[in-house]
């Protein structure tokens, strides 16, 4: 992993994106969520640090495999094929066709978890585009990635997405909605607490391990 990242950093070295962050910070954030949201291991690891070399670098398929062997070179090439915008104006009607392309075309099922964690960290950095970029990428998530991420059982990457993406597609409603959800936040959460705590403590004593979740969310 540190020769991914060692390499990855030197293949974007000078290359900023469009929020003027370094861009070996979007690998490395692509990274994290293969490891720490989606659960995958080193191989995938490394593959999501190399992920956009082939792609917007000098480097090719082949120099990923001289260094990393093939396997890796497999996933970064499966990812390069599957870059960059899917469709135009009729996102509806294609949708659903791409949506099997992609889980049909890649052998290895690794290459859409680590797209997928690609466009998860795009949507969360979407507010550095401009206004129509944000609207087509935006539409582009609802029809493509959030039902993707619903079969590959990837459900909090799902609702992520789709807030995300309705953040961007109804600026005004989700605002709307926001302010809503924060002037009765004290209320709800005060429900919750009377409702939950007795449910929480049964259980602690009969030695059940307790995740507790905000029950405001958009």
């Amino acid at each position: 992993m540190e020769r991914a990242f060692k390499f990855a950093k030197e293949a974007h070295k000078g290359i900023r994106r469009r929020s003027g962050e370094p861009y070996i910070l979007h690998p490395i954030a692509v990274a994290r969520i293969v490891s720490q949201e989606i659960g995958l291991g080193s191989t995938s690891i490394c593959s999501a640090l190399l992920h956009d070399v082939v792609e917007d670098t000098e480097y090719t398929v082949e120099d990923i495999e001289n260094h990393f062997g093939k396997k890796i070179a497999s996933i970064v090439d499966g990812l390069t094929k599957i870059s960059g915008g899917i469709f135009g104006d009729q996102a509806s009607a294609q949708a659903e066709n791409f949506r099997r392309l992609l889980l049909t075309m890649s052998e290895d099922i690794r290459v859409i978890l680590i797209k997928m964690a690609d466009r998860l960290h795009n949507m969360r950095t979407l507010g550095s585009m401009l206004p129509s970029k944000q609207y087509k990428i935006a539409g582009e998530t609802l029809y493509i990635y959030a039902p993707l991420a619903h079969r590959l059982g990837l459900f909090a990457i799902k609702t992520e997405l789709e807030d995300l993406a309705f953040k961007y597609e109804h600026p005004e409603a989700y605002n709307q909605i926001k302010q809503k959800i924060a002037e009765t936040e004290e209320s709800r959460q005060q429900i919750y607490n009377n409702f939950s705590k007795p449910i929480v403590a049964k259980l602690k004593r009969n030695g059940a391990r307790i995740r507790d979740e905000s029950p405001g969310k958009i």
